[in-house]
């Protein structure tokens, strides 16, 4: 195909994921190159569209001018110019890296390169519209992974009428938000809603059929237990999405390395989102790829700006299948949809660092009646972290110390944090 050189925009981003698509809502002249076919939209909400409460037109973020379904192959540095897929080639006065991540594909047997039929990662629309049109009342589905993402997909497919076997490798659920107790209230709202749960599982495999199109139908366990499954969601990460900055010559470790001013080795080419490491700090989260995007739209407007990094509240609803839809709220947080509560429901909410180390103050309440737990860690005078559970009545105000890193005054009873009012 042949090279046709297009004229210079000020900024090109690649990726038009969330970060890329709050840059070019922020900065005007934006040319975007996104590999997806669909308009941006918003990732955190795609579990609602596995539960056939959403459809795809309703998770889409403001217009924004994408050059839809171009990969951009390399980067030119010395020329100042991208190179794409259909052959066109973008110069550039400043390039935006928002590439984004990768779902983690393990190293298990039977899986290779070229997925088995019934095996779906769940990180894009595509990802979720195909696994959304393979799910039917009764199938089996195995879900791998027990994180944020891995519970929010056990739950949309529990609620299309699967029947759903979550295995966890770790302890508990969410260990990255979650302490042991608030993950066993997790486990066991799933467990009602059908959802079976097997923690510190380890999984070897894949028992596929044979052919030249092979399709999963069980998942093997290291203890040579088999799940049966028509349907395995592969939920075990994401990585970030760094070949091209590679390529490039930039530098890299777990991300693309990125300063204050979210710039990288080159200082014409930024890097936002799940692909940019600030601070040796890869986020991976929607709240922090938007206030990237945000500090980068007013250094490129030429306003003063600093990324200090973010103090990301993470939180999740879970509802019964017999709930009553919401209309979706616009994500600053992370995971998945964060929508009013609904009878028969769950809310639960995490920040920081909810593992207690030696010294800190661990204050907990509990109340079994109401299903509500609450728990926080003070480290020196500062909020290290917490998890409420149920009743998040205190989660604004304690999220806000939390953010703020503000200290606690010294004469206030430590009870006072999981007050209704936070104590402040």
């Amino acid at each position: 195909m042949r090279t046709r050189t297009e004229n210079t925009a000020r900024v090109v981003v690649i990726g038009a994921g969330m970060a890329g698509a709050r840059l070019a809502a922020r900065v005007p002249g934006v040319t975007v190159i996104g590999e997806e076919a669909h308009a941006p939209y918003n990732r955190v909400l795609l579990a609602e569209v596995l539960a056939g409460r959403y459809e795809p037109d309703v998770i889409a973020l403001p217009p924004a001018e994408v050059r839809r379904g171009v990969r951009a192959v390399r980067i030119d540095r010395a020329e100042r110019r991208v190179l794409c897929d259909d052959g066109s080639v973008v110069g550039y006065e400043h390039l935006v890296l928002a590439t984004g991540s990768n779902p983690v594909l393990p190293p298990l047997r039977g899986l290779g390169h070229t997925l088995p039929d019934g095996v779906h990662p769940f990180r894009t629309l595509d990802d979720c519209l195909a696994l959304r049109a393979a799910v039917r009342p009764g199938v089996r589905a195995v879900v791998i992974g027990g994180g944020l993402l891995g519970v929010s997909a056990a739950r949309a497919l529990a609620e299309c009428g699967a029947q759903v076997v979550l295995a966890q490798q770790g302890e508990h659920l969410m260990e990255r938000q979650l302490d042991a107790e608030a993950a066993g209230m997790l486990r066991g709202h799933l467990e009602a809603l059908g959802v079976e749960v097997h923690t510190e599982c380890r999984v070897r495999g894949l028992r596929c059929t044979g052919g030249d199109t092979p399709a999963v139908r069980a998942v093997e366990l290291a203890d040579g237990y088999e799940l049966e499954a028509e349907i395995t969601v592969l939920a075990c990460g994401v990585r970030p999405r760094t070949g091209l900055a590679q390529a490039a010559g930039l530098e890299v470790r777990k991300g693309v390395v990125v300063d204050d001013e979210l710039r990288t080795s080159d200082p014409y080419v930024h890097a936002v989102g799940d692909c940019a490491e600030h601070d040796g700090t890869v986020y991976g989260l929607a709240g922090a790829a938007l206030e990237q995007a945000d500090v980068l739209a007013e250094l490129l407007a030429g306003r003063p700006a600093r990324y200090r990094g973010t103090r990301a509240l993470t939180r999740l609803t879970l509802r019964s299948p017999a709930a009553t839809a919401a209309a979706p709220v616009a994500a600053g947080t992370t995971g998945a949809a964060v929508v009013p509560e609904r009878s028969g429901g769950l809310d639960l909410a995490a920040f920081g660092d909810s593992r207690p180390m030696p010294g800190d103050d661990v204050i907990r309440l509990a109340d079994a009646t109401r299903g509500a737990y609450r728990t926080v860690v003070v480290r020196g005078d500062r909020l290290a972290g917490g998890v409420l559970f149920g009743d998040l009545a205190a989660v604004g105000s304690l999220a806000r110390t939390w953010q703020d890193d503000d200290p606690i005054p010294a004469d206030m009873s430590l009870l006072h944090l999981l007050t209704n009012d936070g104590g402040f």
